[in-house]
């Protein structure tokens, strides 16, 4: 696209004295008369280059021109481009390692970004995750109703939406769009979606609103748990919810403490420990969890 190419370009000036026309040219793949009507249109947007013919000739920023070459510190643009790597984690093309490119030419010490930091959003799904993740990105793009078959807790639903937002958050990728069913915004986990198809355009909403994404809102806590856990799932509890989430008792055991949404997702919790958990609050969801296990229990007598 020309803006990223003039981009690159002035991406390029920033970091470099003063390049030739046939070196931008061969950089992008166009040909000459398309880097020349670049230049023309960076110096229409107020950027003063510089063109000069010979054989030291080429194009430059203007000398005093207030572009700050040091804008962006070796460790900001190191950041930048790990986080550009981690997208190519997701994508099914190589469109952000040519971003990569573009962004650190003239300066082959940025090149690698920091590798002492490896981000990967993909997950056990890359497969099918990839595709989604172009498709719902094009029709946001585009402008695009997509339609999908949508599996929740309550069921299985067809569901069409005008997506505005792809989001990576708790450890998954979302999009949020206006639901034409719900006649509302509502976020979609791009895993539980199957079936996608683009379809026609829509016309955009004025001043379409975030998500709301605090925990409080997402997941409020209804139920304060206490249960005392076995020491041997130390370890569990510190990845899960952190080292403050219990106090260590004098005969070695853990008393939990933290907050749940729901009924299931307790019982649920307490059972995954199988003997190695006893729930103590609320004491009314006790009989629930002796109840879920008989019920497993008699699956395999």
């Amino acid at each position: 696209m020309k803006l990223d190419r003039m981009i690159g370009i002035l991406s390029i000036l920033l970091q470099q004295e003063k390049v030739t026309a046939p070196y931008l040219a061969e950089k992008f793949e166009v040909s000459r008369r398309t880097i020349n009507r670049d230049i023309e249109a960076l110096c229409m947007a107020g950027i003063p280059l510089v063109t000069e013919q010979g054989v030291n000739g080429g194009v430059s920023i203007m000398e005093g021109y207030k572009i700050e070459r040091t804008l962006l510190s070796t460790s900001d643009m190191q950041a930048i481009l790990a986080g550009l790597r981690s997208l190519d984690s997701v994508c099914g093309t190589n469109r952000y390692a040519q971003l990569m490119e573009k962004l650190s030419a003239g300066a082959s010490n940025l090149l690698a970004g920091d590798t002492h930091i490896l981000i990967d959003l993909s997950s056990w799904y890359k497969d099918t995750l990839s595709p989604k993740i172009e498709l719902l990105h094009g029709a946001i793009i585009s402008g695009r109703r997509v339609s999908f078959c949508y599996y929740a807790p309550k069921g299985e639903s067809r569901r069409t939406i005008e997506p505005y937002d792809l989001l990576f958050q708790w450890a998954g990728w979302y999009v949020w769009g206006w639901c034409v069913k719900r006649e509302d915004f509502r976020l979609f986990k791009l895993g539980r979606m199957t079936e996608l198809q683009m379809g026609e355009e829509f016309e955009k909403r004025s001043s379409p609103p975030l998500p709301e994404l605090s925990p409080e809102r997402i997941f409020p806590n209804a139920y304060q748990v206490k249960a005392r856990i076995q020491p041997e799932y130390k370890w569990r509890l510190v990845e899960e919810y952190g080292p403050d989430s219990f106090i260590e008792q004098p005969d070695g055991t853990l008393l939990f403490s933290f907050g749940f949404v729901d009924k299931t997702s307790i019982v649920g919790w307490i059972a995954s420990f199988g003997g190695g958990a006893e729930l103590l609050e609320p004491s009314q969801f006790r009989k629930d969890v002796l109840e879920f296990a008989e019920g497993i229990r008699s699956k395999y007598l």
